[in-house]
């Protein structure tokens, strides 16, 4: 039995579901709001929400996209014009009919049934369809194009079942949306805003992902194309974590975009829309998470290294804050990733023990402990979050120099974040089943008493129709859906696994959230 006494009640391989929401809790990254499926998201939470916004603004911004704002409340009339987007929403639409409230007599308020709208207007749950509005008025002439826009907003789908970060009924997320004078031109922005994401998926949050296409019937309502990177949680699950999508000119037919050619002739514009959401910091937590909290990729972590003196209480305080202080000046001094470290000097009262496990739960990747001991032996105490534990279930404490450890900091983070995607992508790869070559089999392998299955990586024939139509009810009864056809995968060289046709391609079938 292991000697380590976990900073967590629930483990992940006891309860999956009930230590995600511990962790949430733990490391203080939001909390329940009062209003069914909306999230309060917390300071530690949200810092880690902004740096995944700086970094992907970063990216976004590097293409040659704007940013811009649209309002939060969208006329119905927007959505009746492309049928099936709107067919593919609908039940998830917040709608707001009423401008006034009056009192009802009885101490309460109800709507003015003088103050009804005229045309409801639907809560944004995505934008294509008033950005398709403003392209239309912005756009004349193959001068106007390509018109390359981004929008950071809130966006609110009336979900059923909700839990915080990976499904809530509002959430927030940034939102491309491109328009273009020809087809290649916009499959080749939805391309790189695919290889943006991956790119941002595995170099900023560690999160090894597959990219490819989804199949036609997982495709954004009203899209000619949909492209997602998937990732693979701790559970087995995969967590879609960012999609991209070739609209061809439906949208822009509903919307009216033309613009005059080259030729002096007419044309509807090709468009295409692209999207990552907090949903992104859900698969951060349940991918690096461990049994004694979050552990944050050092690009992402708010504070990068966490500095905690040891105080007591009595007159030698002072000294020691001093001594941290000059600590934290010489980390503040030091860059990883292209930027100055960041550091916090945690002055609060309190034991050390318990602010060091306070911050454990939190993830920040780098500890520095210094008590009145290493002040005056000139050194400190430093703890990898990555690395928590040592031999005999102690933390694994190292004790360099108070100026080692500052010079040493931008390479310790480095190896941290190298650490974090190795490892989570070690697991990917040793969880993706690809010999299964009968619907019996894939059954066996997604069977209730193999709790954490992983992937299965199977042949299909690209069906369609009433034929893909029997392949979803045959996954539905098994809980399972077709993630992706990942890209660069090897050659179809057999029968399709449901059909018995010859197959086409390989696709990635799982459970997910």
């Amino acid at each position: 039995m292991s000697a380590i006494r976990h900073a967590l009640a629930t483990r992940r391989a006891d309860d999956f579901a009930a230590w995600y929401q511990e962790v949430v809790s733990a490391a203080d990254m939001a909390e329940e709001s009062g209003v069914r499926g909306c999230m309060v998201i917390k300071p530690w939470g949200y810092g880690i929400w902004e740096r995944m916004q700086r970094l992907l603004d970063a990216r976004i911004k590097a293409a040659g996209v704007q940013n811009v704002y649209f309002p939060l409340f969208i006329p119905l009339g927007n959505f009746v014009r492309e049928a099936a987007h709107v067919e593919g929403f609908a039940k998830e639409m917040a709608v707001v009919t009423h401008h006034r409230l009056i009192a009802d007599g009885k101490g309460g308020l109800i709507p003015d049934p003088a103050a009804k709208l005229e045309e409801p207007l639907i809560v944004r749950p995505t934008s294509e369809t008033i950005i398709g509005d403003a392209m239309s008025r912005w756009v004349q002439s193959w001068r106007d194009l390509p018109l390359l826009l981004n929008q950071w907003a809130n966006v609110v789908r009336w979900e059923m079942r909700t839990r915080m970060f990976l499904r809530t009924s509002e959430f927030l997320w940034q939102e491309g949306h491109t328009a273009h004078d020809s087809r290649d031109d916009a499959r080749a922005e939805t391309m790189r805003a695919l290889e943006m994401y991956r790119a941002f998926a595995e170099e900023d949050v560690a999160l090894p992902v597959i990219a490819g296409e989804k199949p036609e019937n997982e495709r954004f309502p009203g899209a000619v194309e949909t492209w997602s990177i998937e990732a693979m949680m701790q559970d087995g699950k995969a967590l879609q974590a960012g999609t991209s999508h070739y609209l061809g000119t439906n949208f822009a037919r509903a919307a009216n975009i033309r613009f005059q050619d080259r030729e002096g002739v007419q044309q509807f514009a090709h468009t295409t829309s692209w999207g990552v959401s907090t949903r992104m910091v859900g698969g951060l937590i349940m991918t690096h998470g461990d049994d004694d909290g979050l552990r944050v990729p050092p690009r992402l972590a708010p504070q990068q290294v966490v500095i905690l003196p040891m105080l007591r209480g009595d007159d030698g305080d002072g000294a020691l804050v001093d001594y941290c202080e000059a600590l934290r000046a010489m980390v503040a001094a030091q860059s990883a990733f292209g930027e100055p470290l960041r550091v916090l000097l945690d002055k609060r009262p309190g034991k050390a023990a318990a602010k060091r496990w306070d911050w454990v739960r939190r993830g920040a990747p780098v500890l520095i402990e210094v008590g009145p001991r290493d002040r005056e032996a000139g050194t400190v105490s430093l703890l990898r979050r990555d690395a928590l534990w040592g031999e005999g279930g102690k933390p694994a404490f190292q004790t360099p120099t108070r100026e080692a450890a500052a010079q040493a900091l931008p390479g310790i983070l480095a190896e941290i974040q190298g650490a974090l995607f190795d490892q989570a992508h070690a697991r990917r790869d040793a969880n993706i089943e690809r010999g299964i070559t009968t619907a019996d089999a894939l059954a066996d392998y997604f069977a209730p008493g193999n709790r954490y299955p992983g992937w299965a990586q199977v042949q299909w024939a690209r069906p369609t129709g009433p034929a893909l139509d029997a392949v979803v009810e045959r996954l539905k009864a098994l809980k399972l859906t077709v993630r992706n056809v990942p890209q660069g995968a090897e050659p179809a060289d057999g029968a399709c696994l449901f059909t018995g046709e010859r197959a086409v391609e390989r696709i990635i079938v799982a459970r997910s959230y």
